[in-house]
């Protein structure tokens, strides 16, 4: 029975699983699904990941969501090698510290960049409070900080002179706000360099390939259906304004 691999790479944890995936040389059947079409709402996805959220996995009749579970599963399934999520207790240790930490701060801050620049103001047609937008940055900042200071002080990579699921699910995130316009890197020499060395370790046409939703983002927003977005709109607005 074929792997199926359920993503939209315009989302983060959807593009660390295809590219922890591809990097790996996993065979997967590839199906690719549109959030803002709200294919995750639909009875068929619905059996797969029943808490209608992207990425998704069915391996056989054994159905998983969550991406940071779904890249653990796939690196014991298919003995991934052991720089991505090592055997040696304080390594891994660091690698759960980062992987736990990363869901209270840098993701909702960077993928909040993303909805306060482009997607809320020109999907939605709402701008974004002043105040709002400032606090906003405030805290992507102040994340990326403890980022730095914390999380990668002066090795190359978050866990030492090797790429980990630490680094990939990093990445993608901090990529987000590069969707909206926001050059994150552009003022921060070491941050660049680690994303550098990232995308020199995942592979240049990998890693581009991934992004390609993220870096086109403003040309893609031009041609979203508002009618589409409409399902979604209260409940956006509700969570970012409320």
């Amino acid at each position: 029975m074929s792997l199926e691999i359920y993503l939209d790479l315009f989302s983060q944890p959807c593009r660390s699983v295809y590219i922890f995936a591809k990097k790996n040389n996993i065979q997967f059947d590839y199906k690719k699904i549109s959030l803002f079409e709200g294919y995750q709402y639909s009875e068929e996805y619905g059996k797969i990941n029943l808490l209608r959220k992207a990425p998704a996995i069915k391996d056989g009749d054994f159905c998983l969501a969550e991406s940071v579970a779904i890249m653990l599963y796939l690196a014991e399934k298919f003995h991934t090698p052991d720089h991505w999520y090592p055997a040696d207790l304080q390594k891994r240790a660091r690698v759960n510290e980062y992987l736990s930490w990363q869901h209270s701060a840098i993701r909702i801050h960077a993928s909040k960049m993303l909805w306060f620049k482009l997607l809320i103001p020109k999907a939605l047609g709402v701008e974004i409070p002043k105040e709002k937008m400032d606090n906003a940055i405030e805290d992507l900042n102040a994340s990326l900080n403890i980022f730095e200071e914390k999380f990668l002080q002066d090795r190359p990579f978050i866990v030492g002179d090797q790429i980990s699921l630490a680094d990939l699910v990093a990445i993608v995130e901090i990529m987000q706000p590069v969707g909206a316009g926001m050059d994150v890197f552009e003022n921060s020499p070491k941050l660049k360099a680690w994303k550098d060395r990232v995308r020199a370790e995942i592979g240049a046409e990998l890693f581009d390939e991934a992004h390609q939703a993220i870096i086109y983002a403003q040309e893609a927003v031009k041609t979203m259906d508002p009618k589409k977005m409409e399902h979604f709109k209260p409940k956006i607005l509700k969570y970012f304004l409320s």
